[in-house]
């Protein structure tokens, strides 16, 4: 009875780690469509690049809303302040006691073309006041204060416009930012997405020059055995058999490490199981006009936007700075109404007009030179985006010379390579039937399956440059060259709904 249940024990145990087995070895299949779908959703730096260009869109939709009216209700229901106080006309103490109560309504309007602000406020109050200055009086009553303003400032520059077009270049910068966050993205998504299928590559690779390591170790050992060869041959047999083995551990090693530096790209997690698909790795030669590349470059590339928008905020900072101790002025109108009465429907009874105009002027006499110093460096802020823009220019135009010319190089490399396969295999597969008739040692065998391996390795790193090649001509142009129409890298986050 003791063994049967640990004979059923045993059963269940070896079930459990068939499960375990089956569940930890499932794969998930990825294309590069989807991988790169991946990674816009969970890769690290696409997760920062989109909050980023969440907050620039939250910033400006603040900006925009504060040039809207703005309304205001400020409320002190209850005051009290009693104190002594001294009439200097009068030469003597008296004592006055104040309960009120008050609000304000305060309405604003900026004006954007101006860079003024029209303003309403409205203040209603209500005081019963008493003094003692030998006899007490008494006085109740409301008072309303209704006004109305304009300021404008004058010989300086329109602040408000500015702080706009500041956000707005923020968000079109962050736009940008996204936008090669991605390209950036996909680049390193296919590099290591060709990594991985590279090691799948080589794995397979050893994995068939192993196969043949035993083949030929079963041909020796039979011929030993025989006496039809010598016993150092299966010793050599047995080294390179052992070797092959020891390769294919190492492919093993290298295609795990592989997989789970793409899996942190993408942001998934290691324990999941992963391999690649490439639906076809053959190479289609692409004829790509150079000036047509360059052009396209030159008139796409998203970090020329950048350096225009660096040269036009460098002048917003020359504008600021010349703003500092500068001539300006101010020009404050106000229209007013006031009116008071004991009973609140009669404040307006007898009513107080109070207009109000005013002109200021702020004048700098002497700084030391430090405006002028500041304006200085200012504009050699301003030269040295200028020159950013055009060292840009110029590597933009190198980096597309240097693809165009890798390109065709890479398709030179992938011909001479695959007739180097083609010319090994059949070298291997000669020398093997002298092998078996025993005109070739183990050594020398050996040495003609590393040559194919070799060259078949070869042939699989030039298509893949090629491949990652054309990629990097697609970035570097924004253009598609292989389906002839540009690239649209940007995809606006339309789907943000401000909360």
């Amino acid at each position: 009875m003791t063994h049967k249940k640990l004979h059923f024990k045993l059963i269940g145990l070896i079930a459990f780690c068939a499960s375990l087995s089956f569940f930890s070895t499932a794969q998930i299949a990825l294309t590069i469509e989807q991988a790169l779908d991946i990674a816009e959703e969970n890769n690290p730096s696409m997760k920062t690049q989109k909050l980023n260009l969440e907050r620039s869109l939250y910033n400006l939709a603040a900006q925009s809303a504060s040039l809207k009216p703005q309304f205001s209700l400020t409320l002190n229901p209850f005051g009290y302040l009693q104190r002594r106080n001294f009439d200097t006309f009068n030469s003597e103490w008296y004592t006055s006691s104040t309960l009120s109560s008050s609000g304000e309504f305060r309405a604003s309007m900026p004006i954007l073309l101006t860079d003024g602000t029209l303003s309403l406020s409205n203040q209603l109050s209500w005081q019963d006041n008493t003094t003692i200055r030998g006899e007490k009086t008494i006085n109740k009553a409301f008072t309303n204060n209704l006004n109305l303003r304009f300021d404008q400032p004058i010989f300086t520059y329109n602040r408000q416009k500015m702080a706009l077009a500041r956000l707005e270049y923020d968000h079109e910068n962050a736009e940008i930012r996204y936008a090669l966050q991605r390209l950036n993205t996909e680049i390193s998504i296919t590099n290591q997405f060709y990594a991985v299928y590279m090691a799948i590559s080589t794995l397979s690779i050893s994995q068939a020059e192993l196969a043949n390591a035993k083949t030929n170790y079963e041909i020796v050992k039979a011929k030993v055995e025989a006496s039809l060869s010598a016993r150092e041959e299966l010793f050599q047999a047995e080294v390179n058999l052992s070797q092959a083995q020891s390769l294919v551990e190492q492919r093993t090693v290298e295609l795990e490490n592989a997989k789970d530096q793409f899996k942190q790209t993408l942001g998934m997690p290691l324990i999941e199981e992963i391999t690649v698909i490439v639906p076809n790795i053959d190479v289609s030669p692409v004829l790509i006009d150079q000036a047509q590349a360059v052009q396209q470059g030159m008139s796409s590339r998203m970090e020329l936007r950048q350096r225009e928008i660096e040269m036009d905020l460098a002048e917003f900072e020359l504008i600021r700075t010349k703003a500092e101790d500068e001539f300006s002025g101010n020009i404050g109108l106000q229209l007013g109404l006031t009116g008071d009465n004991e009973k609140f429907g009669n404040m307006y009874d007898n009513p107080t007009s109070s207009p109000r105009v005013a002109i200021s002027f702020s004048i700098p006499i002497f700084d030391w030179g430090q405006r002028k110093a500041r304006i200085q460096a200012s504009k050699t802020a301003q030269t040295i985006t200028k020159l950013a823009y055009e060292n840009e220019k110029v590597d933009i135009e190198l980096e597309i010379r240097r693809t165009l010319r890798n390109l065709d190089n890479y398709r030179t490399q992938i011909d001479i390579q695959q007739k180097s396969v083609e010319n090994t295999q059949l070298t291997y597969d000669l020398n093997q039937i002298r092998y078996a008739e025993g005109d070739l040692t183990g050594l020398q065998i050996s040495q003609y399956q590393a040559q194919l391996s070799n060259a078949q390795t070869n042939l699989v790193s030039a298509r893949i440059r090629y491949k990652t090649e054309i990629l990097n001509l697609k970035v570097r142009t924004l253009y598609d060259f292989e389906n002839d129409k540009p690239l649209v890298p940007v995809r606006l986050l339309n789907q943000i709904t401000l909360k």
